[in-house]
């Protein structure tokens, strides 16, 4: 039987969250919000089974994401068998699936660790409180910015929605996005996500005025009761401790009552997994790449 796939459609936002809402451990990837905004940019399909969304990546290469569904209920073997070829690989798969998959299937599939796509998971008192010689750094930063700058924390609304699309024009001019295949394809992933933010469920965006004019934005959303994934974040770093104003202010702003927040994957850039790990994670979402033998 063939799987029929479909471009990532909002008007099957809903349905998907339904799936979404029994997925085990949520990884940020499999949100709805993370798979419309990197939709076009990793050409993201998917399609539709009883108990399974299955999604797809076509670009650069085709690949299979983790299946979206109440992974305990399924018979994997079954479903490999009726949907899948042998030369399926999937990438991105969840260490919890990874685990169930090994104990149903151990002769059937080859185990690869993922490390450029675990989420970086942390506590959100720690990173709002920032106490500690381990955030001395951090805190200094951010009492620099409050005592410099005469800012204003506010929730971001669509009313602010094309200012912060002005702030993300202005920092890939700033850091040349069009010269690097990673910034443009970022940069198309936040303007997608603006551009539908009211057609969205759950985001949930905060942004620093300094002097009516907008110098940082986050955008994330709830991924679990407990835990709270961050999607975006951009600042203006002409204004010291942007960056660190605009993560503490956030999480204080919206951090409960969650108690986790996920800042997603590194992808290997050697500078973004310095300055994730600069923020001490409390633990990783590891995550593995799964190719049928």
């Amino acid at each position: 039987m063939s799987l029929n796939f479909e471009p990532i459609s909002l008007g099957k936002q809903d349905k998907y969250l339904e799936y979404f809402s029994q997925f085990p451990q949520k990884a940020s990837d499999y949100s709805f919000i993370n798979l419309w905004g990197w939709a076009d940019v990793y050409g993201l399909y998917w399609a539709w089974s009883d108990q399974i969304v299955w999604i797809k990546q076509t670009i650069p290469s085709e690949v299979f994401w983790a299946p979206v569904a109440s992974w305990p209920e399924i018979d994997w073997n079954r479903y490999f068998d009726e949907y899948l070829d042998s030369a399926a690989v999937f990438h991105r798969v969840p260490e919890d699936l990874m685990a169930l998959w090994r104990a149903k299937m151990g002769n059937r599939i080859i185990i690869e660790e993922s490390r450029d796509h675990w989420d970086y998971l942390y506590d959100v008192d720690e990173l709002t409180q920032l106490g500690g010689r381990r955030f001395h750094k951090k805190k200094n930063l951010l009492n620099q910015f409050k005592k410099n700058y005469d800012f204003q924390f506010v929730p971001l609304d669509v009313e602010m929605i094309d200012m912060a699309m002005g702030l993300q024009q202005d920092w890939c001019t700033w850091h040349d996005c069009q010269s690097m295949d990673a910034l443009a394809a970022e940069n198309l992933a936040i303007s997608r996500v603006l551009g539908s933010w009211e057609k969205l469920e759950g985001p949930i965006g905060g942004a620093i005025l300094v002097d009516r004019q907008m110098v940082a934005y986050t955008i994330a959303e709830p991924l679990s009761k407990d835990t709270l994934v961050i999607h975006f974040e951009k600042g203006n770093v002409d204004f010291k401790g942007t960056y660190q104003a605009v993560n503490q202010m956030f999480l204080e702003y919206f951090g409960q009552p969650f108690k986790i927040v996920n800042r997603e994957q590194d992808l290997g850039d050697t500078g973004l997994r310095k300055a994730k790990l600069s923020y001490n994670p409390s633990d990783f979402l590891k995550k593995y790449r799964i190719s049928l033998k």
